[in-house]
């Protein structure tokens, strides 16, 4: 039987960043994914937003992971290459009931030590003269990136520290405890079916998450959370776009609405929708936009873009978030698994990873090395 000393479970922005900080840290480390191409997932389908850390609950892990993750993710794209840009975002208020949730927005930012400003209608219209609103907050670190890029910078960071990815490489079962630590990992493959054993696991499988750990033998069933997945459909216009910065409504609730980013190409895109979706196979789900919903995002975009033209939205793509949570219950946090939390030396599991997964990724990446690894 093999035997390797880190097996990380997906190919994902997160997966790409934890297996390159762990072979940086000296471990062997190989990436098993079950596509043909790495970050096919949630990495392909969002918004490519860096988000500042605006909406997050101070002290939480998506809070303080969104705040560090922003500043390393900056960096790593400046050192690496990678395209990005940080335009900054204006969340709007549409009418004046919506204030208040710009005043929780601002206090919430502040708390979080993210630089924000509340801005007036008459100074946000002069920054984006298309824009309808009553008042509006600016924050100047927001941005966006193109996930691509950084996944296969990830990538080439991990293969010159030693690791690889193992594409068509499908973890289908787990056996944890072997060896006191370690653990047997089944990986059904083209090439057939392989038993591989590891010392250190980490599954960031995303939406397939939860039916990783499900597999996981040794691992209480109480540590693996009940799946749920809500799928956002995105738009693109026809014709040239009348923002040159990201444009997000005030927040209702844990979403954040139909919102307005730009591609580092200058293309515009509204979404996402938000839409909960009956099954709990990710293998199943469906990812065409339907044409039936542009109803709906003309009627989200007028509230602040009113003079967006008849017919100008085409469908484009949609994504699927990995929620631990169902309709009508309060957002969790980040589950960040680790052996202080379900006992079993050498795993970690990483359930709803959702927005903002793509900013915090390389903060994430650092969390998983220091709970796995013995501190130097």
């Amino acid at each position: 039987m093999e035997r390797i000393d880190t097996l990380v479970i997906g190919a994902g922005v997160v997966g790409l960043a934890v297996a390159r900080a762990l072979a940086r840290a000296g471990c062997e480390t190989i990436v098993a994914e079950a596509g043909d191409a790495i970050g096919q997932g949630t990495s392909s389908r969002n918004s490519e937003v860096i988000h500042a850390g605006l909406y997050y609950a101070p002290g939480s892990l998506k809070a303080r992971l969104c705040v560090r993750g922003k500043d390393l993710l900056y960096a790593y794209c400046a050192d690496h290459g990678v395209a990005h840009a940080a335009c900054g975002k204006l969340v709007v208020a549409t009418a004046v009931d919506q204030h208040a949730a710009l005043e929780r927005l601002q206090r919430t930012a502040l708390a979080n030590g993210v630089e924000v400003e509340a801005w007036s209608a008459t100074r946000a219209r002069a920054l984006e003269p298309a824009l309808a609103c009553t008042a509006a907050l600016w924050s100047p670190s927001s941005g966006i990136v193109d996930t691509h890029g950084l996944m296969l910078a990830l990538q080439g960071d991990l293969e010159r520290d030693g690791g690889m990815v193992a594409l068509r490489s499908k973890v289908v079962g787990v056996e944890l405890g072997v060896g006191g630590t370690g653990a047997v990992v089944r990986i059904d493959s083209p090439d057939g079916a392989t038993e591989i054993e590891v010392r250190r696991l980490v599954n960031a499988a995303g939406l397939h998450a939860c039916q990783v750990a499900a597999a996981m033998r040794g691992l209480a069933a109480d540590r693996v959370p009940q799946a749920h997945y809500a799928k956002g459909s995105y738009y693109t216009l026809a014709g040239a776009s009348p923002f040159r910065h990201l444009i997000y409504p005030a927040p209702v609730d844990a979403w954040l609405g139909v919102h307005v980013t730009l591609d580092l190409g200058g293309q515009l895109k509204f979404g996402p929708d938000h839409e909960w979706l009956a099954t709990t196979d990710p293998d199943a789900i469906d990812y065409a936009v339907s044409a039936a919903r542009r109803a709906e995002f003309e009627a989200a975009i007028r509230r602040y873009w009113p003079a967006l033209p008849d017919g100008a939205l085409q469908p484009g793509y949609s994504g699927v978030r990995p929620k631990i949570h169902g309709p009508g219950e309060a957002a969790p946090d980040f589950r960040i698994d680790g052996p202080g939390q379900h006992g079993r030396p050498g795993l970690v599991n990483l359930f709803g990873i959702e927005s903002p997964g793509l900013t915090s990724a390389l903060a994430l990446a650092e969390v998983v090395r220091d709970s796995l690894l013995p501190a130097p």
